[in-house]
């Protein structure tokens, strides 16, 4: 193939070459990022807050929430979060391609159902779907995000919600960083397995809406909101209407 074809074929049709290229991924490549302890982390605590209210909110909104409480989490990590969930009675199921934090959390954690996977296998035909999907600062450190995305997407229940996080960027934030000096620190060019996409309101809102998400809503936590450390995207998988709710 031509230079010029195969720019042509990547600008026609990205989603394809990248399914090509996430088949050929296995997950050995993606599991090296390292966990030190089975603790939440600092940024937890500005994240939780808003997740637990959340989800308080949706268990008022959605009456089978009453009795199906199960949440699946989507890089579950060292199981922290998985833990703090489960203290609020929340039934969470998780994956992360990470074999050091999995090791972790089956230690630390051993009645929770962790398990190694990612958004790169097929996670809805080996757990099922969920009411609830939790992905907090995951999306930023996909190779395929589109792949992500769609597996969110696949393992919600038609009007399950998706409770997504990821670190915040925007023109005050983006300019306070360039005119600090705060650059190299931010994009962590020398952290493996580390950020790799960025993302705005903007471009997750993309994202999302390709998926097959609607009723997208940010908020954005720590510091104020123009330069926020992070956005939580709350967004909606559709029922059906052939099928009803």
């Amino acid at each position: 193939m031509s230079g010029l074809k195969h720019f042509t074929l990547l600008l026609v049709s990205p989603q394809r070459f990248t399914d090509r290229q996430a088949a050929s991924m296995d997950r050995k490549t993606i599991s090296g990022f390292p966990y030190e302890h089975a603790d939440l982390k600092p940024h937890h605590g500005i994240l939780l807050p808003l997740i637990h209210r959340q989800l308080n909110a949706l268990e008022h909104a959605n009456l089978r929430l009453k009795t199906d409480r199960r949440i699946f989490e989507l890089g579950c990590g060292n199981g922290a979060v998985a833990q703090a969930l489960s203290e609020k009675g929340w039934n969470v199921t998780g994956v992360d391609p990470s074999s050091e934090g999995i090791a972790l959390a089956n230690r630390r954690y051993p009645s929770l159902n962790l398990h190694e996977g990612s958004a790169y296998e097929d996670l809805s035909g080996t757990y099922g779907q969920y009411p609830v999907v939790l992905s907090l600062e995951v999306v930023e450190h996909t190779y395929f995000p589109r792949l992500w995305a769609a597996a969110v997407y696949a393992l919600l229940q038609p009007g399950g919600t998706a409770i997504i996080s990821t670190p915040y960027h925007g023109y005050w934030k983006n300019l306070a960083l360039a005119t600090t000096g705060q650059l190299d620190d931010h994009f962590t060019a020398l952290w493996d397995h580390g950020h790799i996409k960025f993302w705005s309101i903007k471009t997750l809102t993309i994202l999302l809406r390709e998926a097959g998400f609607t009723d997208i809503v940010f908020h954005r936590v720590g510091r104020l909101p123009p330069i926020a450390k992070h956005m939580i995207a709350v967004a909606i998988k559709p029922v059906d209407p052939r099928q009803g709710a």
